[in-house]
C-alpha cells in the first residue's frame, strides 16, 4: 500500500548534498537505485535526475525491516540528518560521496516491479526493449544526461538569438500540403470532407512570408514532420532551429549561425574557432565525394585522369577519352597489406557499386599494380604524383567523375574507421557553398531543385537560368560537422517573375503553381525584400555534441526504423465510427 507524501517536502535533490550541510535536516525523494543489505543495516542510494545520495538505516532502527523490503526503483521520501563519512568509506565517484543521510523517517510513496533491465547497471539491452520500455530507459543516467544537455542547447539557443534581435515565432502545423521532396503526412478535415492538411516538412514558405511581413528576424524551434525512411540521423517527426532574415547575405547567415553553434558548444565546455572553413560543393565532391565531407582525416581524392590519356591501359585511356576521369586516394600503412588484405578491400569496393577496384604501391624490387596492363612507367607516374610511400598503398577507379569521387568517398569513410584514422574530441565544422540549382531527372524527364525550389541562383548565373539551367549555381549553403549535415539554407528569391520561371523549369505549369503556391506567389508582389536563412537540425546537434551516434539517443520518445513507437504501439488501428466521421474508408 503507498504511502502518503503529506507535509513533507523536498528540501535538496539527491545531487546537491556536500560537507557544507553536514548537521542539516533534509528531505529526499526519489527512486531506490541501489540496496545495500548488510543484516545488521541497509544503505540506499536513493537517485533523481540531479544525482543520488546515500542513505543509512541501522540495526536498531525500528526502519530497518521496512528498509529491508524495498527493491530497486521504488519511489521512497526520506528524512533524516546530513553525517559525514568515515575517511575509507567517502566515494570520490559521485559529488554527494563525503556525506550520507541518516534516516529518522523512511515512506514508500510506490512500489515498482521488477524492471525488464537495470537501470543501475549499464547493460547492453537491445534497442526493442528499451524503446518499449521507454519510460525506464529515461532513467538511466546516459539519457538523464542527453536530455538534460538538450534542453541546456536549447535554453542557449534562445538566449543566443534573443540577443540577435530575433522574434520567436510560431507557424502553422496544419497547413497546405505542397509536396516537395519527402512525403507530406496528411490529416483529414472532418468539415471539409474529402480535403486534407499537412503536417509542415519545415516552415519554409510562412517564415518567407514573415520576411514580407516585416518580421526581419524570425526563430522558431519548429517541430517538423517527412514521411521518409528513417536512419540513424533521420525520424519521421524532428526539431529544427528554423531561422530567416530580411536583407540577408551569405556572410551574415554564416556569422549568426556560426554565434549560434558556438553557444551550443559551450554548453560542453569546447570553444570553437571562428570563422568556419568554405569549400565550394564542386570541391567537396571531388576531394570527398561527399557533399558533407569530414575532415577530421585526410584521405584526400586525387585526380589522375591527365596521366592516363595516353594509357597502354584501355579502361583508363576510355574513360579519360569520353569525358570521365581516373581517381584515387592513398590508404597510409597500407603498403604491407597481404593478398588476403588486398582482396578485402577490393570486395568492399564492390559491395559500394564498383566494377573493381586497382591498386598500386611500391616494392622492393620497384613498383606494383594489381593490373599489369597500366603499365609500370604509368605506376611510377601515378604513385609519385599521389605522393604515395612505401609504406602506403594507393587505389584507383575510373569512371564519371562524381560517380568514381563518390564511391572513393564511401571507401574513404569506411578504411578510416577501421584503420582507426579518425580522432576523438576532434571538431571539424564547415560551409559548402555554390550547390548547383538543379539536378536532371532522367526518369521523369525534367530538372528538381538540389535544394528547394525557394532557393536563389546566383547573380552571375541569372541570365543562364532558361537557357542553361544545369550550369545554374544556387546562392544555398550547408553547414557540416564531422560528415554531418548540421543544417541547410540558402537566399531566396524574392521576385515573383523568377519564382514563376523556377516552378516552370521544375515542370510546374502555370496552373499548378498557382494551385500550390498561389497565396505564395502573390505575397511576392507586394513589397518582398531580399531574405535568407537557414534550418539547423537539434536532434543532430544534440547527438553529435552528446558523443552520440544516433539521434534517438537525443530524443525522449523516438521511432524505430520501422517508423514504430514501440511504447504507444502506434499507429494503430482507428475505431471505424472515427473514419466515418472524416469521410474516409480504408481499402485493402
Amino acid at each position: 500500500m503507498a504511502e502518503q507524501l503529506g507535509s513533507l517536502a523536498r528540501t535538496h535533490t539527491c545531487g546537491a548534498l556536500r560537507s557544507s550541510d553536514v548537521g542539516a535536516s533534509v528531505v529526499l525523494l526519489g527512486w531506490v537505485h541501489r540496496i545495500r543489505d548488510l543484516g545488521a543495516l541497509v544503505f540506499l542510494d536513493v537517485r533523481d535526475r540531479h544525482g543520488l545520495t546515500q542513505v543509512v538505516i541501522e540495526q536498531n532502527d525500528p526502519l530497518l525491516d521496512k528498509a529491508k523490503r524495498l527493491r530497486s526503483e521504488f519511489v521512497v521520501a526520506v528524512f533524516g540528518t546530513v553525517e559525514r563519512r568515515s575517511a575509507e568509506t567517502v566515494n570520490t565517484a559521485v559529488p554527494t560521496g563525503e556525506v550520507e543521510v541518516r534516516v529518522s523517517d523512511l515512506r514508500v510513496l510506490n512500489e515498482a516491479r521488477t524492471p525488464p533491465f537495470s537501470i543501475a547497471e549499464d547493460q547492453n539491452v537491445s534497442e526493442e526493449t528499451r524503446l518499449r520500455y521507454r519510460y525506464l530507459d529515461l532513467r538511466r543516467p546516459t539519457l538523464q544526461h542527453n536530455i538534460g544537455l538538450r534542453h541546456r542547447i536549447t535554453m542557449a539557443l534562445r538566449r543566443y538569438f534573443d540577443d540577435q534581435g530575433f522574434y520567436d515565432i510560431e507557424t502553422p502545423i496544419l497547413t497546405k500540403s505542397t509536396p516537395e521532396g519527402a512525403r507530406d503526412f496528411l490529416v483529414p478535415s472532418r468539415v471539409h470532407p474529402g480535403e486534407f492538411y499537412a503536417l509542415p516538412q519545415s516552415p519554409q514558405i510562412f517564415k518567407q512570408i514573415l520576411m514580407i511581413a516585416g518580421f526581419d528576424r524570425y526563430v522558431q524551434i519548429a517541430r517538423c514532420f517527412r514521411d521518409e525512411a528513417l536512419r540513424a540521423d533521420r525520424q519521421l517527426e524532428f526539431t529544427q532551429v528554423d531561422l530567416e532574415m530580411a536583407f540577408a547575405t551569405p556572410s551574415l547567415v554564416f556569422e549568426i549561425v556560426e554565434g549560434a553553434l558556438a553557444a551550443c558548444f559551450g554548453e560542453i565546455g569546447v570553444e570553437i574557432s571562428r570563422p568556419f572553413r568554405r569549400m565550394p560543393y564542386a570541391e567537396a565532391m571531388a576531394k570527398y565525394g561527399s557533399d558533407k565531407p569530414d575532415l577530421r582525416f585526410g584521405l584526400e581524392i586525387q585526380d589522375f585522369g591527365p596521366l592516363f590519356t595516353d594509357s597502354p591501359f584501355g579502361i583508363f585511356r576510355e574513360a579519360v577519352a569520353h569525358g570521365g576521369t581516373v581517381r584515387g586516394l592513398v590508404i597510409p600503412g597500407a603498403g604491407s597489406y597481404s593478398r588476403r588484405e588486398l582482396d578485402g578491400l577490393v570486395e568492399q569496393a564492390r559491395q559500394l557499386g564498383a566494377a573493381g577496384l586497382i591498386y598500386a604501391r611500391h616494392t622492393a624490387d620497384g613498383v606494383q599494380c594489381s593490373v599489369k596492363a597500366v603499365g609500370d612507367e604509368s605506376t611510377r607516374a601515378v604513385l609519385a604524383q599521389s605522393g604515395t610511400t612505401p609504406n602506403d598503398l594507393l587505389v584507383l577507379a575510373s569512371g564519371a567523375p562524381d560517380a568514381v569521387s563518390k564511391l572513393l568517398g564511401q571507401l574513404r569513410l569506411q578504411v578510416a574507421k577501421q584503420a582507426n584514422l579518425i580522432p576523438e574530441g576532434k571538431w571539424e565544422l564547415l560551409w559548402v557553398t555554390d550547390f548547383p540549382l538543379f539536378d536532371w531527372n532522367a526518369d521523369e524527364n525534367r530538372w528538381d531543385s538540389v535544394n528547394h525550389p525557394f532557393t536563389a541562383p546566383r547573380e552571375e548565373d541569372l541570365a543562364r537560368l532558361e537557357s542553361d539551367p544545369g550550369s545554374v549555381l544556387a546562392k544555398a549553403y550547408d553547414v557540416i560537422l564531422n560528415g554531418w549535415e548540421l543544417g541547410g539554407g540558402s537566399i531566396r528569391i524574392h521576385d515573383r517573375e523568377t519564382q514563376a520561371t523556377v516552378f516552370r523549369l521544375l515542370g510546374l505549369s502555370d496552373e499548378d503553381a498557382r494551385h500550390r503556391f498561389g497565396f505564395f506567389l502573390e505575397s511576392l508582389e507586394y513589397g518582398t525584400p531580399p531574405h535568407g536563412g537557414l534550418a539547423l537540425g537539434l536532434d543532430r546537434i544534440c547527438a553529435l555534441l552528446a558523443g552520440e551516434t544516433s539521434i534517438r539517443e537525443v530524443i525522449p520518445f523516438p521511432k524505430t526504423t520501422q517508423a514504430v513507437d514501440l511504447m504507444c504501439d502506434a499507429p494503430s488501428t482507428v475505431d471505424p465510427r472515427q473514419l466515418r466521421e472524416l469521410s474516409i474508408r480504408v481499402t485493402p
